[in-house]
This record gives C-alpha cells, structure tokens and sequence, in this order.
C-alpha cells in the first residue's frame, strides 16, 4: 500500500533518511520507493560528531549521511544500517546504526512548576554510537547491506580507568561483577514511570538519581513501556484516547479508495459526537512567535463543515469539500503568540449538520519540518515504530546514570502489545511477535548499548507467567548473542512466580515481585520473615544465577499504593527489608517500588549505612553461603559467612514495622544475647559492630573459633545492629 504524502513525523512512520546538508521535501516516499539504488545512491557518508580521541567504554558517534527513503526506517529488513569497527587487534565489530529525530531540550515553566520543553532540532539521520574497550587506533565504515560502504575514517582510544560491564561472575554465578572482575551488588529502587504528567520527568528522575548515589544507591530500574501514561518507546500513544478507555473516534475509510484497505480515519458525527479534543498523551511544543499550519484531507457531508480551533479561536471559516462525496485537502496557518511553548487546547467541531471524516491531520512549521501531531494517525503501527521524544528522554536517562553513577535496568516492551500473540510458539502470530522484539531490541542496542550503565534489558513487567514463552526468550537472547556486542544482561519479570522464567537458559537473572499486602503470605506485618521466604522461593529455582527482588514495598489488597506508606515516615520496613534482603542469598537488595512517596520521605538516607557495610563484601570470591539463625532470646542472624569471615545482620523482632509504625510500640532492648556461627577456621577473630543508622563502628570485640564453630556475644541493642567478623592471623 502506498504511504500517503505527509509531513515526516517527529514520532513514528513515514521518516525519509536525509543528509546533513539539506533536509528533504515532506513528501512520503514515491512508488518506487522500494526499487534498488541508482548508482549515486548507493554511496554513504560517514563522519565523525566529536573528537576523534576518546577513553575507554565512552561513547563516540558517528553520522551516516545516506540519500535513499526508506517507508519505515526502524526495520532493518528494510534498512539495515551499520557501522564496521576494527580494533587494534583487528577484530571487527558490527554496530548497528539507528534513526533518530535530534531534539532541543529547555526547562520551562508550566502550570507553577517547570516544565520539559522537547523539540525536534533539525533534520532527522542516522547515527552509530560505540564504546571501544581496546587501546589504539580503530577504523570505522558504513555498510548498508551490499548496497553500498562508505569510506573509512579513524579514531584513537586512550587508556581510562572504569569497571567496564556488567555481567554474570565467573566464579560465582550467583552474582554480579564488571567485565573488569570487580563485583557489584545493587542497591536501589523503582524509577519506573517518568514522564510530563508523572512525578518524575527526567530532570526530576536525574536528581533522584543524585540523591541516590550521594547516598550509595548504585541501581535504577526504569520503564520504557509505560503505554501513553509515561515514556514508552513502541505504544499506542494517541491524539483520540487513552488506553484505560480506549474508544477512539475510527471509521474506516469511506469510498472506493478505502476498498480492500485497512485504513482508518477520524468520524465526527453530529448524531453522535460533534466536537472532538485534539489531546496528544504528550503537551505539544511549539517556538513562541513562529508560523505553523495544520495540514490535512476531509471529506464531508453536504452542507457539513469542520471548524478548527486552537485555543478556543477559530482559524478561518469551516472546511468543506470542494465536491460532496470527495476528499479535500486542507491548510489552516497561525502564529505563536511570543511567550507561547506549548500548542495548548486543539479541538474539532462540526458546522452544520452531517458528518466529517478526517486524515492526514497533521501540524508543522511553515517552513517545514517534522510532523508535530504524529499521535493524530490512526493508522500508525503499535509495534515497530519508535516515538522519538520519548528516545530522547532516555538518552537523557543514560546520561544521567553516567554522570552519578547509576547503573539502570530499562523493561522495553509494552506487555499487551505482546503478550496476547504468544499463546502459540507455532503460530505466524508469535513469530511476528519475536521479529518485532528482537527489531526494538537491536534499537536499543543501538543508541543505548554503548553505555556501561546499561545493567540489564527487562523485556516484559510482568508477563503472564503461564504463557508458553520459551521460544520467545530462547530466541530473542541468541539475537541478542549477535547484535549486542557489549553482551548486557537479560532478563523478564511475571505477575507471580516464574520458574519458568528463572530457569530459562537464555535469561541471566532471576526476577520476583512480591509487596507486602493484608492478603499475602507470608505474614505481611513482618517484612524480615517476607524477604526471607520470597528469597529461598526464587534462589530454590535459580541456584547457578543472580536472584533478585525487582519490585517490593507496602501495597493494598488491589495493589495500590498502602494507606501505611506515608504514615512510616522513618522508613522502618524501608530500612528493615533493604538490610534483609541484602543477607537473604539475593544477589541485591528488593528494588522498592513508590518512589513518588519515598522521594518526599528523602529515604534514600537508609542506603548510605547498608552501602558502606557491603562495600568490601568479596561475594564473588570468597564462596559465601548465607545463614539464618535463631538465638535464645528470639534476635535473628542473618549473615554471608566465608571459611574465616563473615558479615552479619541482627535484628529484633519486635522491631518490625508493623509494631512501630501501626501498634506504635517501640522495641525493648536485647541485652546478653549471643549467636554461633559453624564452619569457621579456628583462631582469633575482630568483630566490628556497625550502627547500621550511620554506617560506622561503634565498639570493637574479640571472639575465638573452637573446633570450627565462633561464639559471638552481642553487645545491647534496641532495633538491629550489624557487625563485620574477620580472622586475625597470629593473633592468639
């Protein structure tokens, strides 16, 4: 089906490849888009956007300057772009190139707060981005399949000090470590829906970011697929509804031009519906004193027309057909007043009586560029297009996390946009599926692979663990094993438990989300004994890779937000869970969700005391076995213990949030209690006692090991306390 002439969107679809000298004309693609190359098309271009001189695992870019239109250029059976990197060592590394809308960034001020202003800023193009991890000089070419390879340029990477990656341990699988061997243990929380009409915008989401690794937070995890509520990279995010009531104002397309055609237009009706909202999911910016025009094509009823107003003033006179029963194409022009940032109330309105059909709405400058009303199409694809505001939202996300030193986990794909073609693996429907996945996969490789703070891609938040979706994963990590030469980790979360999805071969971590609810068992007033028995549940599934928590906290019966939240103010179960979860056999702490009700608290003070605690815990190297004991006064012990180390966490019962913040009875003190710990070499032990609110020793013991077993006298204590056991050899 030919594409519709149209300007090119900032959003989805119709994006011609342009070079940096000149932008294109807005027209879609001509008929015979689609036939090879002439030969002056076939050559590429290929530039440098920075220096030439870099460290390692930073990011170098590249422009590809191409003259061909490509109908989708998100689809690499379509347009498979890339860049060929040779190492110093003369490996070469294929890059896959990816389209993007370049976008200007201000803080405005909007409705008493401010506001991100995200505009398109200049033509669209190609980019390559690469981290070189090798010293020396490297050489670079475009490819663009055998249709073409630019010529080769080079840079130079210079030595630089980092972690590099991170990956699964190779001595211990159970947890995390950096491609340098150095281990990594997270430590953070949800930063899930980001977006202008959330908490959380990413200027906002970059200072939590700070606030978090000013505190020892280490880890993020953030949603890319938040449908049309938030930032979602592939979704249904339009100008007629919302997803939690989607009943959008679709008629298909009148008239023979529609036969045989899947094509949908807007219906405004006056029998039913003579006035239409134009309301994108995102405020659209705009330049204060510029021209723009709406553009599109109409076709109406006799003696019907469309009014057209933008901030409840009409431009012009109603639309008609120029001839009854065929389409008219429009053009109506305004000017922005010179404060004006955002376009504000769009709306249709039917003069007369009679019906109005509408397509092609579309807005832009005057002089050109991108369509600023992409999410006004209905015949927009869900799958296989990338919405660029909200790509540029991420690398803004990405950069943030480098520049405080956040490494995050994205969760890419909207699940329902999924998950209902995956009940068959032998159907075309779940082999569609598995092409779009792996398609947004190679995007995301792309332009976001490159950074060392990338921790993982979630592909689902909660899927449905029942599906039958070992195929799925099974091939969407082997196409990761090619494309994603940086070899982040992998990894989906259920609605409940996964087995399933713990054991998969192709999946690195195990993910289990679990909130502290009157419904739930374990007994939700005891976050300690919770923490512990979700741990054995998902490390009894997962014995030979990480396990964690990727989502926790207090939640009512229906899952929303806990009336009790707010009311902990200190953060009890917030600190009691983090500090379990941390000694449970989990690989990192339970990820709390909330994070619009932890930010007013400023809980991020909890993670400095645990961060400094685990800081020099060798838990990829010293085979550490976790242990839950009992003493005789009811403290448990939780602790990591190594064959002449160990690091332990004890904590009073009576300290559990339910009994502080809900009961409001503060617990008695424990005094001359004692624990022993077995299989410990024999000799003389240090035993530091850390006050596990400031993170520092408070008093120093000693204890001797007999016949492989360490008597430990606790000193008093009121909540928990925590203390770091180490061998003193020759010491007597």
């Amino acid at each position: 089906m030919r594409m519709p002439s149209r300007p090119l969107p900032i959003g989805t679809l119709v994006l011609a490849l342009l070079s940096s000298t000149s932008a294109r004309s807005a027209e879609g693609p001509s008929e015979d888009a689609a036939a090879p190359p002439a030969p002056a098309e076939r050559a590429l271009g290929l530039r440098l956007t920075g220096p030439d001189q870099i460290g390692q695992h930073e990011r170098i870019e590249f422009a590809l300057e191409v003259q061909r239109v490509f109908s989708n250029p998100y689809d690499p059976d379509e347009a498979a772009l890339n860049v060929e990197v040779t190492t110093p060592s003369g490996q070469k590394r294929r890059v896959p190139a990816f389209f993007q809308q370049p976008c200007e960034f201000r803080l405005i001020e909007r409705g008493g707060r401010k506001a991100e202003w995200i505009y398109p800023a200049g033509p669209s193009g190609w980019r390559a981005r690469f981290a070189p991890e090798e010293v020396g000089t490297h050489t670079v070419t475009a490819t663009l399949e055998d249709r073409g390879r630019s010529a080769a340029l080079s840079f130079t990477c210079v030595a630089r000090s980092g972690k590099g990656y991170v990956r699964v341990s190779r001595s211990d699988p159970r947890f995390f470590e950096f491609s340098d061997g150095t281990s990594f243990f997270p430590i953070g929380q949800n930063v899930a829906f980001i977006g202008s009409s959330q908490y959380l915008d990413t200027e906002r989401a970059g200072e939590v970011f700070r606030k978090m690794a000013g505190n020892g937070a280490n880890f993020a995890r953030v949603w890319t697929c938040c449908e049309d509520w938030a930032m979602a990279i592939e979704a249904r995010k339009s100008a007629w509804g919302r997803s939690w009531s989607w009943n959008p104002p679709f008629a298909p397309i009148p008239g023979g031009e529609g036969y045989h055609s899947d094509e949908w237009c807007v219906l405004l009706d006056t029998a039913t519906r003579s006035n239409l909202a134009v309301s994108p999911s995102h405020p659209v910016a705009v330049r204060p004193g510029t021209k723009y025009q709406f553009t599109g094509r109409l076709r109406v009823d006799a003696g019907a027309g469309l009014l057209l107003e933008v901030n409840r003033g009409s431009l012009g006179d109603a639309i008609r057909s120029e001839k009854p029963g065929q389409w008219t194409t429009f053009q109506r022009a305004f000017t922005t007043a010179s404060n004006q940032w955002w376009l504000g109330d769009v709306t249709l309105r039917v003069s007369g009586k009679g019906r109005v059909w509408l397509k092609q709405l579309s807005l832009q400058e005057t002089d050109g560029g991108p369509d600023l009303l992409w999410e006004a199409d209905p015949n927009r694809p869900v799958r296989g297009v990338y919405n660029q505001p909200d790509c540029f939202m991420v690398d803004r996300l990405v950069e943030a996390a480098e520049k405080h030193g956040i490494y995050f986990q994205l969760c890419l794909f909207t699940r329902d946009h999924y998950r209902f073609a995956l009940a068959d693996p032998q159907s075309a429907e779940y082999a569609h599926a598995i092409a779009d996945a792996q398609k947004l996969l190679r995007y995301a490789v792309a332009r976001w692979g490159w950074s060392t703070h990338v921790f993982a891609w979630e592909y689902f938040n909660e899927n449905d663990p029942g599906l039958p979706t070992a195929r799925f994963h099974r091939e969407l990590g082997q196409y990761l094993e090619k494309v994603d030469l940086y070899r982040h980790l992998r990894t989906t979360s259920g609605w409940g438990p996964a087995p399933k999805h713990w054991a998969h071969p192709q999946l690195d971590m195990a993910d289990l989300h679990w909130y502290l609810r009157p419904a739930s068992k374990p007994d939700w007033r005891d976050e300690v004994a919770a923490v512990l028995d979700r741990a054995a549940l998902v490390r009894s599934h997962a014995t030979n890779k990480p396990a964690v928590l990727g989502e926790f906290g207090l939640a009512d019966d229906k899952w929303g937000l806990s009336p009790y939240m707010k009311q902990d103010k200190e953060g009890v179960h917030f600190h009691n869970a983090l500090w379990a979860s941390a000694f449970s056999g989990l690989a990192g702490t339970a990820s709390f969700w909330w994070w619009e009700t932890l930010d007013p608290l400023n809980a991020y003070r909890h993670y400095r005391p645990l961060a400094e605690f685990v800081r020099n815990i060798p838990f990829t190297t010293a085979s550490l076995k976790p242990a839950t004991l009992v003493t005789e006064k009811n403290s448990r012990v939780l602790a990591w213990l190594g064959r002449d180390r160990a690091w332990c966490w004890i904590f009073n019962p009576q300290a559990a949030w339910w009994n502080r913040v809900v009961a409001k009875q503060e617990p008695g003190g424990v005094e001359g209690d004692s624990f022993k710990l077995a299989g410990m070499e024999n000799g003389a032990y240090r035993v530091e006692w850390w006050d596990t609110r400031l993170g520092k020793v408070g008093r120093e013991d000693w204890a001797t090991s007999q016949d492989q077993v360490l008597p430990v006298a606790l000193p008093a204590y009121s909540a928990d306390i925590a203390c770091r056991i180490s061998r003193q050899v020759g010491v007597r």
